[in-house]
């Protein structure tokens, strides 16, 4: 039975060695734990997914901003999402999302970006933020560009390029 809840600082090595084995590099690894020490970090939105009292998985939701001449719009960036190789394929992922969401809802967060496999995250209500109006910082397939509206009516009136911590420029 798989057991998620936020993150505490001792799961920091886990977490770390989890990310590395789901995308065999340091990237990731690099962005997470420098936004460990970011400002906008949020702990309840990092999650991880505990099965046999092993870190199997983790998400991560960070603070982003929709910025636009006539207004800023305030967001949340998921990434990354991390399961361990040898358990992926089993539900891990989406329980995690499922979680992470409803952790975003509860703490009154509106709008939820990702850049992610367009098959896998629509099933959760994401959908191409191009359609709003809402375009990456960098070049990346509209279909991979997702949004979601965790309050509705809350992409009324919202465009223009995210801007993510200044962390994501430095992996």
């Amino acid at each position: 039975m798989v057991t998620i809840r936020s993150e505490i600082p001792n799961d920091y090595k886990q977490i770390s060695d989890v990310i590395y084995s789901a995308f065999e590099q340091k990237d990731e690894v690099n962005l997470v734990e420098t936004l460990w020490s970011n400002s906008d970090f949020i702990v309840e939105l990092s999650l991880v997914a505990i099965l046999n009292n092993l870190i199997v998985g983790h998400i991560l939701f960070i603070k982003v901003m929709i910025k636009s001449e006539r207004q800023d719009t305030p967001a949340l960036a998921l990434a990354p999402l991390a399961v361990r190789p040898d358990f992926q394929n089993q539900g891990i992922g989406s329980k995690l999302v499922e979680k992470g969401l409803e952790e975003c809802e509860r703490l009154n967060h509106k709008l939820v970006i990702v850049l992610g496999h367009p098959k896998f995250y629509p099933k959760f209500g994401f959908k191409p933020a191009h359609d709003f109006g809402v375009i990456a910082p960098f070049d990346v397939p509209n279909e991979s560009f997702l949004i979601l509206e965790l309050t509705s009516g809350a992409l009324k009136g919202v465009s223009g390029i995210v801007e993510y911590p200044l962390a994501f420029d430095e992996g």
